[in-house]
C-alpha cells in the first residue's frame, strides 16, 4: 500500500473516531506512520484530505441509477442502500464539523468548489426520476424533486439512527421499505 493510501486510511479512521473538528493532521500522520510534511505533500489541507476520504474511503454514494435500465424500483433501492450506508459511516465524521461554524464554512466552500455537498444526492435522484418521467416510467404527475427529497431524507435519518444506536449496519430490508413508501406516487 502506498503512502497516499495509508494517509487516506488513517484519515478515515481518525476522522470517524474523533470527528473532523478534532482530527489533527499530526494524529493522522502518526496513524499513517509518516510525517506531517509528507501528508501535506499529498494533500494541501485537512479539508482537501476530508474531501478525498469522502470520495475514496466511504461507501459509494448512490449506486448509479441509469434511466431506462432495470426497474425504477430496483434502481431506487440500490441508491437507498448505498445512501443509508454512506450516511451511517459519514455521520461520526461530519457531526463535529457542523458544530463549529468556521469549520462548517470552510467545508461548505470546499465542497462547493468541487461541485459536491449534501444537496447533490437529492439533485441526482431528482434528475434520475425526471429522466425516467420523460421515458414514461414515472408518472407525469409525479414530483421528482419531492420524491427525491423524501427518499434521501429518510436515508439520512435511518443512517443517523443506526449510528446513534451503536453503529449497527443498515437493515437489508430498509431500502425496499423506503422505496415502497414513495413508489405509489411515482408509478405511471
Amino acid at each position: 500500500m502506498g503512502t497516499r493510501d495509508r494517509i487516506l486510511d488513517a484519515a478515515a479512521s481518525v476522522m470517524r473516531d474523533r470527528g473532523v473538528a478534532h482530527a489533527t493532521t499530526k494524529e493522522i500522520a502518526r496513524v499513517a506512520d509518516c510525517s506531517e510534511a509528507l501528508l501535506y505533500k499529498h494533500f494541501p489541507s485537512k479539508t482537501a484530505l476530508l474531501l478525498h476520504v469522502l470520495q475514496e474511503r466511504m461507501p459509494a454514494f448512490g449506486a448509479k441509477a441509469v434511466p431506462g435500465e432495470a426497474t425504477v424500483e430496483a434502481n431506487l433501492e440500490a441508491v437507498a442502500r448505498s445512501a443509508a450506508r454512506f450516511y451511517l459511516r459519514g455521520f461520526p465524521m461530519m457531526a463535529s464539523a457542523v458544530a463549529q461554524p468556521e469549520l462548517l464554512a470552510a467545508l461548505r466552500d470546499a465542497l462547493a468548489e468541487h461541485g459536491a455537498g449534501p444537496g447533490r444526492p437529492v439533485d441526482a435522484v431528482a434528475d434520475y426520476l425526471a429522466a425516467e418521467q420523460r421515458l414514461g416510467r414515472v408518472a407525469a404527475t409525479a414530483d421528482p424533486d419531492a420524491a427525491a427529497a423524501l427518499l434521501m431524507g429518510a436515508c439520512f435519518q435511518q443512517g443517523f439512527l443506526a449510528y446513534f444506536n451503536g453503529g449497527a449496519d443498515i437493515p437489508k430490508t430498509l431500502a425496499a421499505m423506503l422505496v415502497a413508501a414513495v413508489m405509489p406516487g411515482l408509478r405511471p
